[in-house]
């Protein structure tokens, strides 16, 4: 099979298009034939970074959707009730080669094969085309964890999302929308700010030409979810009401901050965070519950529309990194495999 491989820690050039082995799926785990995957910043980070994954080569890509080609041995023990096949090894009742399906990864999505735990697989949502469901576990699975699981985020509070236009943003605004939860965001551009709006977002602000501590003192955050870190910090808790929740999934503008202690005393606030990327398979299987639970009802009523702002051969991997790198783009980008 063809698959993109991070050879060595650099620039977009580092990524380079091989010949590969197929994978084969271990007990638990189903191979997909991939259709589409979706980018994320991690897989940047884990090209660039040094502190970001192990400096050898290895496949990057943390979701992925396309057709059920084979089911590993006890893949029911990851989806669901078991039963026996003709040499009485246990099969999945739910997973089956020609299922269709998005899954969420530790890493392998940039390859024609992935193995992924079948508890991570999620069926395609109704209407949704394959290139658009691949766009889908690594954000609604972050947001869903650390807005509303982590952070307790619920009707009647105030949330702000910094880099809504990004694919995380964009799905934590239209979530936070369905529920019927007023949401805030930041962008770095007036069109982003406008995009956001159109998403549902009560109101975006251009944090390079307005502050958003100013713009937003008056309206009493709840819960705040944060991809900036360094100097937002203290802003972010200042915004916060009593009880409020300041959750970091990145810290791209500095991973150190100061942090006013006594007011995080007065007013009971939480300072938390997480990374999805190493929890282990039962985490990610029962998150995976969760989310189909909670989140796809709301998919299937329309509420998360597909957001793909450009699509990439597979062949044109760093071509794709190199936009995401920019922060030009609304949504998502996405690799065409199959």
């Amino acid at each position: 099979m063809k698959a993109i491989w991070i050879t060595a820690k650099g620039g977009p050039e580092v990524l380079e298009l091989r010949d590969t082995p197929r994978p084969v799926p271990a007990a638990g785990e189903v191979l997909i034939a991939v259709k589409a995957a979706g980018l994320n910043r991690s897989d940047v980070y884990s090209r660039t970074s040094k502190s970001y994954g192990k400096d050898q080569p290895m496949i990057p890509g943390l979701e992925v959707a396309g057709t059920i080609v084979e089911v590993g041995p006890a893949a029911a023990a990851e989806s669901g009730p078991t039963s026996k096949n003709p040499s009485g090894s246990p099969t999945s009742s739910r997973w089956k080669p020609g299922d269709q399906v998005c899954a969420l990864l530790t890493g392998g999505g940039y390859a024609e094969y992935v193995a992924a735990p079948a508890g991570q697989c999620l069926p395609i949502p109704a209407g949704w085309s394959l290139e658009e469901a691949a766009t889908l576990p690594e954000t609604v699975f972050t947001v869903w964890l650390n807005a509303f699981q982590t952070g307790g985020l619920k009707r009647g509070e105030h949330f702000l999302v910094h880099g809504g236009s990004s694919g995380i943003g964009s799905t934590a605004i239209q979530l936070a929308k369905a529920l019927g939860i007023p949401v805030y965001a930041t962008a770095g551009t007036e069109e982003k700010c406008r995009w956001c709006e159109s998403l549902g977002a009560t109101r975006a602000i251009n944090y390079k030409t307005q502050d958003f501590e100013s713009e937003l003192k008056d309206i009493g955050i709840d819960v705040v979810l944060d991809i900036t870190g360094g100097d937002f910090t203290p802003k972010n808790l200042r915004l916060l009401r009593e009880d409020g929740r300041l959750v970091f999934i990145n810290a791209m503008r500095g991973a150190q901050s100061t942090i006013d202690i006594p007011r995080i005393m007065q007013m009971r606030l939480v300072i938390t965070g997480s990374m999805l990327k190493p929890r282990d398979i039962a985490f990610k299987s029962a998150l995976a519950a969760d989310v189909e639970k909670q989140v796809w009802p709301l998919i299937a009523k329309g509420a998360l529309r597909p957001l793909i702002f450009a699509r990439f051969p597979l062949s044109q991997a760093p071509q794709a990194q190199q936009l995401m790198e920019t922060s030009a783009h609304l949504g998502k980008i996405v690799l065409d495999v199959g």
